[in-house]
C-alpha cells in the first residue's frame, strides 16, 4: 500500500569532528495531506510535523552530490518515503549549496562518510522517530560525489589525487566503514578514488549502479571499475543511453533551468522527466533485496 503522502522534519546534527553541525531532512510514509514547502528554490509536497509511524521502517539515506543539496532528489526521496522507507537527508556542511568551503579538499572526503554515521545515529536517538528509524540495516543511495561517499561509508578505501592533499600527492583517506550499510545506489558515481588494487574488497554489499552514457564528469568507465573489482554478481550496472551527469536529479525549477546552470541541463534529446519513475521503481525493486547475497542472484540489467 502507497501512503498518501511524504511526512517531514528537520533537525541539525552536531559533528564535533567537522567543519559544523550538519542539517538533516527525515522523510517517512504519511495520511497526512502535503502541501508545497520551501527549501531554498524547492518546494516539494511534504506534510512537515506529522506524526511519524510507530513501527520500524527500512532506512534509506540519501547522498547528494558536490556543493549540492539533497532537494535535487526531492521526487526520489517523496517516491522512497510513501512506499514504507525511512528517508534521511543529510546537507553535506562544507560541501552543500551556501557552504561549499571544503570543495576539492581530503577535509571533504573525509568528512562526508563520517557524517553519514553521524546523521544515523542522530536519527535513531530523535525521540519522534526512535521507533521508526530502529532498523539494524540502512541502504545509501549517492549521486556524484555522493557516490563516492556510499563507497567510503560502506566500507572502500579511497586514494585522494594530489590536487586533494596539502602536499600535493597521492595518499590514502582515512575513513572508517559504517557495518549498519547493507545496500548500495550509486547514481553517476564518482569512483575513480577507488582504482587501487584491493580499494572494493571489503565490500559485500549488494550493489546497484546507474550510469550515464555521455557523463563528461564521472563517464561510466568509472562505474564499471566499481562492477569489476566487486565479487560477480555483486553490482548490477544500468548504463542509461544519451544521459548526462545530471540527468539523474528531479527537474530543476523554473528558477534555475536556465542556459549556464549545468544541473539543470540534459545532453540534447534527453528527457530527464521521463527517467524518474523508471528510476524510482528500479531503487525499489531493488531495495527489496537482503543479505547474504546468493550465488548468481544479481545479473546485469
Amino acid at each position: 500500500m502507497i501512503a498518501a503522502a511524504a511526512g517531514g522534519l528537520s533537525l541539525t546534527v552536531e559533528d564535533p569532528s567537522g567543519p559544523g553541525p550538519i542539517r538533516c531532512h527525515v522523510l517517512y510514509p504519511t495520511e497526512v495531506p502535503a502541501s508545497p514547502q520551501r527549501f531554498g528554490h524547492y518546494q516539494p509536497l511534504l506534510s512537515m510535523q506529522a506524526p511519524p509511524p510507530q513501527a520500524v521502517l527500512p532506512q534509506v539515506v540519501i547522498s547528494h552530490g558536490n556543493g549540492g543539496t539533497p532537494w535535487t532528489h526531492r521526487d526520489l526521496a517523496i517516491d522512497l518515503a510513501r512506499h514504507g522507507h525511512l528517508v534521511i537527508l543529510p546537507e553535506h556542511c562544507g560541501n552543500c549549496v551556501g557552504d561549499n568551503r571544503l570543495a576539492g579538499t581530503l577535509d571533504n572526503l573525509v568528512n562526508r562518510p563520517r557524517q553519514l554515521s553521524r546523521v544515523l545515529d542522530a536519527v535513531r536517538a530523535h525521540p519522534p522517530l526512535t521507533i521508526c528509524a530502529a532498523a539494524e540495516e540502512v541502504a545509501v543511495i549517492g549521486h556524484s560525489l555522493g557516490g563516492y561517499t556510499a563507497l567510503a561509508a560502506a566500507g572502500g578505501q579511497p586514494i585522494a589525487g594530489p590536487h586533494e592533499t596539502p602536499e600535493g600527492r597521492c595518499r590514502p583517506v582515512p575513513v572508517q566503514a559504517d557495518p549498519r550499510i547493507r545496500q548500495l545506489v550509486l547514481l553517476a558515481p564518482a569512483a575513480a578514488r577507488f582504482a587501487a588494487p584491493g580499494a572494493l574488497d571489503a565490500l559485500d554489499q549488494p550493489i546497484l549502479i546507474w550510469a550515464a552514457e555521455l557523463d563528461v564528469l564521472t563517464p561510466p568507465a568509472e562505474a564499471e571499475l566499481v562492477q569489476q573489482a566487486t565479487a560477480p554478481g555483486q553490482t548490477r550496472l544500468q548504463i542509461i543511453p544519451g544521459a548526462g551527469h545530471f540527468s539523474f536529479l528531479s527537474p530543476f525549477p523554473a528558477a534555475l533551468d536556465r542556459p549556464g546552470f549545468a544541473p539543470a541541463q540534459d545532453p540534447p534529446g534527453f528527457d530527464r522527466l521521463a527517467l524518474q519513475v523508471p528510476m524510482q521503481q528500479a531503487i525499489r525493486q531493488f531495495l527489496q533485496i537482503r543479505m547474504p547475497i546468493p550465488s548468481g542472484a544479481l545479473t546485469r540489467l
